[in-house]
């Protein structure tokens, strides 16, 4: 049977069999998702022909922008060589290997001396979290399994991602998750109950970061786990002492620092490492959505040398019992390498710091013309404008208001696309973005937020 492919049949299939992520199902029944048909560097089209400015590069994750030529030939010469084998039993592919090299001189400053595959960041995530349990016991110190991430993270949605998450929204229809995880307060500057001074606020977040691990015992605590700016979250950019702080408690109690890099990795921040900007060293870190901007799936965790060195001695438990279907996919790592050499060749992580600063800076222009607008924020190209209902008290809006759906709807009609995140205009947009563009994102902004009333 011929797939049906006319514009007729897609719209009255439309989310009829597919249950869409993040999503209540009985919100498409009235508004349907949007079907996209193809892509050119910072704008998507849909089945009707409308553009739209991709403000959120899909799922924070097309750096390099969508129909990439030099990615789609990478993947289609790989395609007439080696579609996919699987790197269990012995066998390994070109792709991954030259990938896992190439990988491995970029994190040098970082020390990073092993990798392991899977499809993507949750993948990426739980393998980090085995790693470093499967590392204390072979260390000798079995009891230190426990795993401290912040409120507000994000880390995906796999059981161990989802126990390690610090939004109640990502947990709660899961419950009970796994035991041994344990959430601390977030160096949220614009709400916690402490201070405005941001170097304060780094200081407070990260001395209840170690009392925790003092509470606890540090010898029951195998990592710290958080993204270098935090995402799904709602977009928190720490202050500039607390990832440098962190690494000093961290090694103070001998706990591994895992840099959950899945957003800020690749140059999303400005910098190719988002824990590479604040100048710290992580032992671990997740990687996904930049790799290889989106094309095929993929993600990696990467360790250290001291953790290498760990699996050179004999032990019963030496054997690493994990690994993913599609882990190394020749696919996807022509796809990686492709996209880096893009990324490399139009320094995306220096258009990244400037462009991002150049868009903070137009949204700041905002704030005084439009009172909902409590406060904007970002680093590089990961940016949000936080709305509340009345700037004086910081009063947010609640999740059941209709203003977010209703903002996010007229931009979309204005021919943009941005994402909703409890109250705030996030954008995340191709690391390939232009000035002009900007402009274009920020005058339907302006636009909308006059015309669309909380």
């Amino acid at each position: 049977m011929n797939r049906p492919a006319n514009n007729e049949f897609l719209r009255s299939e439309n989310a009829r069999h597919i249950w869409h992520p993040m999503a209540d199902p009985k919100s498409f029944t009235e508004n349907p998702p949007v079907v996209l048909e193809r892509g050119e560097g910072c704008y998507v089209f849909d089945m009707d022909g409308r553009r739209y400015l991709d403000c959120m590069a899909s799922l924070w994750n097309v750096n390099v922008g969508h129909g990439r030529r030099e990615v789609n030939e990478a993947i289609t010469e790989q395609l007439g060589k080696l579609a996919y084998y699987s790197t269990f039993n012995g066998f390994a592919n070109g792709p991954s290997i030259e990938l896992s090299h190439r990988l491995m001189q970029m994190l040098q400053p970082e020390g990073m001396a092993r990798i392991m595959y899977g499809s993507g960041g949750s993948d990426a995530v739980d393998t980090a979290f085995k790693l470093a349990r499967q590392f204390w016991k072979l260390e000798g110190q079995p009891e230190r399994t426990r795993i401290i991430s912040l409120k507000y993270a994000y880390h995906g949605l796999h059981f161990g991602g989802a126990s390690a998450n610090g939004k109640r929204a990502f947990r709660r229809a899961y419950e009970p998750l796994l035991p041994g995880f344990h959430q601390v307060d977030s160096p949220y500057l614009y709400r916690n109950p402490w201070t405005d001074d941001p170097e304060e606020l780094g200081r407070i977040c990260a001395g209840i970061l170690e009392r925790e691990i003092e509470y606890h015992g540090a010898d029951t605590v195998a990592a710290f786990i958080a993204e270098p700016v935090q995402g799904a979250g709602g977009l928190i950019v720490p202050p500039d002492n607390y990832w440098k702080l962190v690494r000093e408690i961290c090694d103070r109690h001998d706990v591994l620092l895992i840099a959950d890099e899945v957003i800020t990795g690749f140059g999303r921040t400005g910098h190719w490492f988002g824990s590479r900007g604040w100048g710290v060293k992580p032992d671990i870190m997740t990687l996904a959505k930049g790799i290889n901007s989106g094309y095929v799936p993929l993600g990696a965790t990467v360790v250290n040398e001291r953790i290498a060195r760990a699996w050179d001695r004999d032990h019963s438990l030496a054997p690493i019992m994990h690994g993913y279907t599609y882990g190394g996919h020749p696919l996807a790592c022509a796809a990686a390498l492709a996209c880096l050499d893009v990324m490399e060749k139009e320094d995306l992580p220096g258009n990244a710091g400037a462009m991002g600063a150049y868009f903070l800076e137009c949204l700041q222009g905002l704030q005084a013309k439009h009172a909902v607008i409590g406060d904007v924020r970002g680093r590089g190209l990961m940016m949000a404008v936080e709305l509340v209902k009345d700037r004086a008290t910081k009063e947010p809006f609640a999740a059941s208001d209709t203003y977010g759906p209703r903002l996010i709807r007229a931009i979309a009609e204005r021919g943009a696309i941005v994402r909703w995140l409890d109250g705030k205009l996030v954008f995340a947009p191709p690391l390939i973005i232009s000035r002009e563009q900007v402009d274009e994102a920020v005058a339907i902004i302006d636009d909308v937020l006059t015309e669309v009333q909380p």
